[in-house]
């Protein structure tokens, strides 16, 4: 079981309690971005640059992704993806996509972008707080000391 990180989006306070973890549990943690990416010299974190283009990272995420690997993306497609090949998606804010969420997710989403394509502004999401970069930290280190205990 590795980590893939859908960089470009993902907040560097969200990063660096994934180095965190990476380090403690040992386990290869690959952020995968458009841009140059900068990482802590370490066995376990890497990045990989892809070409700049719409979907290019998700595309190789999705290439690349094992049958129970963790994903954390805020991207809803891609999140769709990962657990149709049998990965788990966790959001920066720390909640997990799930086969049984994801549907109705991307239906929000295929709503909201709709509106926003007719010309209705619906703003993003609210700043990352202090309890969402605290709930994924509780989401990520539940998951990887269940992965632990089921030896992998």
């Amino acid at each position: 079981m590795q980590i893939w990180v859908d960089a470009d989006a993902c907040p560097n306070v969200i990063k660096e309690i994934l180095f965190r973890a990476a380090e403690r549990m040992k386990i290869r943690t690959t952020l995968v971005a458009n841009q140059p990416l900068r990482t802590p010299p370490s066995l376990y974190v890497k990045s990989i640059q892809v070409q700049a283009g719409f979907d290019v990272a998700d595309n190789h995420i999705v290439q690349a992704l094992q049958a129970g690997d963790l994903v954390i993306t805020a991207d809803i497609p891609l999140a769709a993806e990962v657990i149709a090949k049998q990965g788990h998606a966790l959001n920066p804010r720390g909640q997990f996509y799930t086969p049984e969420n994801i549907r109705e997710r991307l239906r929000i989403r295929n709503v909201m972008e709709e509106m926003r394509n007719s010309g209705v502004m619906t703003g993003g999401p609210p700043a990352l707080s202090q309890a969402d970069r605290q709930a994924f930290a509780n989401q990520l280190d539940r998951f990887l000391a269940r992965q632990a205990k089921q030896g992998g």
